[in-house]
């Protein structure tokens, strides 16, 4: 069947509008037995087989969720994940791949991507990443509504507006990446907490990335470069030698003027 008889399928339980899939994957009988499954689920599913028109999709609707197939025609899933996130709205990318090297996983996850999947995978474990995901998303939600009634942060000249995802620095913007600014945020809603690598992958990534440090290192450091007077000494993102980072202390701050 073509992707376009694919388009728009509905499994016969009732559908969440709020969580509208698409599967962005060349492999006909994978597309169909994701859909079939997470149809049952309530979800409502499209289906492209090219990155390319998949990335359209994307950059033209609203979806809650993309999974996203690596080895693609067109364009494959690594610059489908990177243009994603380059755009200004944030949409959870689920990878899916038959690929399994090291490499690609660190490689997917430093481009943004959610979650990590290899084929051949259970169908089952492939739901529970798709509702984790979902969890993960409402659980970040309620709490910037918790702890952020008027969802402004200011630290000196670093401003922070959590729900336009906006950061100022000096009044001008600085670009942040979807998981630079998820990081930002964690830090400057705690301040003087300190978290170790494993902590903050846990937490922003969320999902346990055992043995994925450099992950964090990596995103501290472009953060570093970002909004540091000097990211050799920082003044907001504070190394935290044996354990990991924190974020300065607003009275820290004010000593230092």
């Amino acid at each position: 069947m073509s992707a376009g008889g694919w388009d728009n399928f509905q499994g016969n339980a009732m559908v969440n509008q709020a969580q509208k899939i698409i599967i962005i994957e060349d492999d006909p009988d994978i597309a169909e037995l994701v859909q079939i499954h997470l149809g049952d689920l309530g979800y409502e599913l499209d289906w492209v087989g090219n990155g390319r028109e998949g990335l359209e999709r994307v950059e033209d609707n609203s979806y809650a969720l993309v999974i996203l197939d690596l080895m693609l025609p067109g364009l494959d899933g690594f610059e489908v994940c990177k243009r994603i996130r380059a755009g200004d709205k944030y949409t959870p990318i689920l990878m899916l791949t038959a690929k399994s090297e090291e490499l690609d996983k660190v490689l997917g996850l430093e481009l943004g991507a959610d979650d990590y999947l290899t084929k051949p995978f259970s169908i089952r474990e492939l739901v529970a990443r798709v509702k984790a995901i979902f969890r993960r998303i409402e659980a970040e939600k309620e709490k910037v509504s918790r702890e952020n009634n008027d969802e402004y942060i200011c630290f000196s000249n670093l401003e922070i507006f959590i729900s336009k995802r906006k950061v100022l620095l000096s009044g001008r913007p600085i670009e942040l990446t979807a998981r630079e600014f998820d990081l930002l945020v964690q830090f400057a809603t705690n301040p003087g907490r300190a978290y170790s690598r494993q902590e903050l992958l846990d937490l922003v990534w969320g999902y346990q990335f055992d043995g994925y440090d450099h992950t964090v290192n990596s995103h501290i450091n472009r953060l570093r470069n970002k909004i540091e007077p000097s990211a050799a000494e920082p003044k907001f993102i504070k190394t935290v030698w044996g354990v990991g980072y924190r974020f300065v202390e607003k009275d820290e701050l004010e000593d230092e003027s």
